[in-house]
């Protein structure tokens, strides 16, 4: 049976970012930004306000009642990975390729 995934924890870096933990190992920083839409995220909308997030229920929640499911935040953190990887491979390629012509040249 597969395990649903669980916020562990979750750290306010900066802004509406959070640095995200789940319960299979998962780890990611996620931009909240997307999902403060609607009257409930309207009292934290400021970083000070948004920055008293707390772990509840395996989401994110504010003591205003706002809160974000364990899904929502877990699909965002695995596209995050994702594109931190690609972004992590490009860079190597265009190392690589630099390094290539500069033997060439040399």
């Amino acid at each position: 049976m597969p395990v649903l995934p669980s916020v562990v924890n979750a750290k306010h870096i900066e802004g509406f970012r959070v640095h995200l933990a789940f319960n299979d190992g998962v780890e990611a920083i996620v931009d909240f930004e997307r999902w403060l839409n609607g009257p409930v995220f309207e009292p934290i909308k400021t970083p000070h306000r948004f920055s008293e997030l707390y772990v509840d229920g395996g989401g994110v929640a504010w003591p205003n009642g706002a809160d974000i499911s364990p899904e929502a935040l877990y699909e965002a953190a695995v596209a995050a990975q994702l594109e931190r990887r690609l972004e992590t491979t490009t860079v190597r390629e265009k190392r690589a390729k630099y390094k290539r012509l500069i033997r060439r040249r040399g």
